[in-house]
């Protein structure tokens, strides 16, 4: 592997760290929310169960493009085409189960699977405080 290929994966590597983190702080304000306005169990735990699908999610993103960039162009396309639906098809299980099962509240799973979302926008102000925190660059 040469050192543009280490230094390329390392940055991908900080950049999913970065987005995992950012999910991870997008379910803790959320928490506090929750806890200031209910004490309703069900509400935490769909948020932690969907805050833990985001990072995963997030995870699994990055592993299927990861090996979508070493395939051919319409190889990659229908491979990464396949692991959307997969993860999304995943989600949409597990939302409908935590409604079905009355477990937990799918709304909360839903409002913790978007702590993806909104740490991607939020990357450069994460980015600084992973460089100030964990001396990443």
């Amino acid at each position: 592997m040469s050192a543009m290929e280490k230094s390329w994966k390392k940055k991908i590597d900080t950049t999913l760290f970065e987005l995992c983190l950012g999910i991870f702080l997008f379910g803790i304000v959320c928490q506090a929310v929750i806890l200031i306005f209910s004490r309703n169990p069900d509400y935490s735990i769909g948020l932690w169960i969907g805050t833990v699908l985001g990072i995963t999610s997030a995870i699994h993103m990055w592993w299927s493009l990861n090996r979508g960039l070493d395939m051919a162009e319409k190889d990659a396309v229908k491979a990464l085409g396949t692991q959307s639906l997969v993860r999304n098809f995943v989600f949409i299980a597990v939302v409908v189960l935590l409604a079905i099962s009355g477990f937990a509240d799918p709304i909360c799973a839903f409002l913790g699977y978007m702590g993806m979302k909104v740490s991607a926008y939020m990357q450069p102000f994460i980015h600084r405080i992973s460089s100030k925190v964990f001396g990443m660059q």
